[in-house]
């Protein structure tokens, strides 16, 4: 298996492009035996070289190209380990989860059980909320379903791995095996316009790309005026009520697809900023 194979296994075509032209500057840099026997010090030079030349972002977004090329040796047998599966850069300021508009299991049940606007949608649109309620995934993750990620005798979903998150398998909610079960037969089976074996399509039949999603959400935004309600709210809420309700960081970080668990701490430390607002707003010191 190729390189170019492994990472169009889970990649779309644009992040493939982008990863391969990234590891290749990696390989030249290194060099290419050098390269397949590195360390996590070498990986760290390499780092250290591209940080006195680009922004975090683009850092960030080789660190992942070059683990993509580690998993990909490891997945042909060449390597056993991963030098730079953990590494992280600290200082990056990444998206800080906004307490003041996550919601609250109650506020998601209302999303879920919205009354359809087109009833003709009503399937699609159910399974889409159900899937960013219940499994609390990207929009990308969504998108990138296949059909035969589904085991409806299981009960469970094959999330595929993305840029940010790790594959995983999830349970289905026992109402969504009948929506899926229904959404296959009745809307999917009638409305498929485009060879594909997208799970979700969209509204013109073809592989859902990500604008429908955002839609249907920002169609609902006046049940919750006052939140700032967007798909990443959702899963950020789904994730944090998890927590409050003392469900174990691991376990937690693997449902999200969390690389690091630093990725999920965050989310507990939001949780103590939400109680000290809280504390300060209803009970503060005299």
């Amino acid at each position: 298996m190729t390189l170019t194979a492994y990472l169009e296994k889970h990649y779309r075509p644009s992040t493939v492009k982008i990863y391969l032209f990234e590891i290749d500057h990696y390989l030249s840099w290194m060099g290419q035996e050098q390269a397949q026997r590195a360390n996590h010090k070498d990986v760290l030079r390499y780092v250290a070289y591209l940080r006195e030349r680009y922004k975090s972002g683009s850092v960030l977004r080789i660190i992942h190209a070059i683990k993509n090329y580690y998993y990909y040796l490891q997945a042909i047998a060449q390597r056993t380990d991963h030098p730079c599966r953990l590494l992280t850069i600290k200082d990056i300021s990444y998206h800080q989860v906004q307490t003041q508009d996550l919601l609250t299991p109650e506020e998601l049940k209302q999303l879920l059980y919205r009354a359809e606007r087109f009833p003709s949608y009503a399937l699609r649109n159910r399974l889409i909320m159900s899937l960013l309620i219940y499994q609390a995934l990207f929009t990308r993750e969504i998108c990138g379903l296949k059909v035969e990620d589904v085991n409806l005798d299981k009960g469970q979903i094959y999330i595929r791995e993305t840029i940010k998150s790790n594959a995983r398998t999830l349970p289905l909610q026992a109402e969504q095996i009948m929506l899926i079960y229904r959404y296959l037969s009745e809307y999917r089976a009638r409305f498929i316009k485009q060879d594909t074996d997208a799970l979700i399509l969209s509204g013109r039949g073809c592989a859902e790309g990500g604008s429908g999603i955002q839609y249907l959400v920002s169609t609902m935004r006046g049940l919750l005026p006052a939140k700032k309600l967007t798909p990443t709210t959702i899963r950020q809420s789904v994730i944090t009520n998890k927590l409050k309700a003392g469900q174990d960081l691991r376990i937690v970080q693997v449902f999200a697809g969390h690389r690091n668990p630093s990725s999920t701490e965050v989310y507990r430390t939001n949780n103590l900023e939400e109680l000290r607002t809280a504390v300060a707003k209803y009970h503060p010191l005299r």
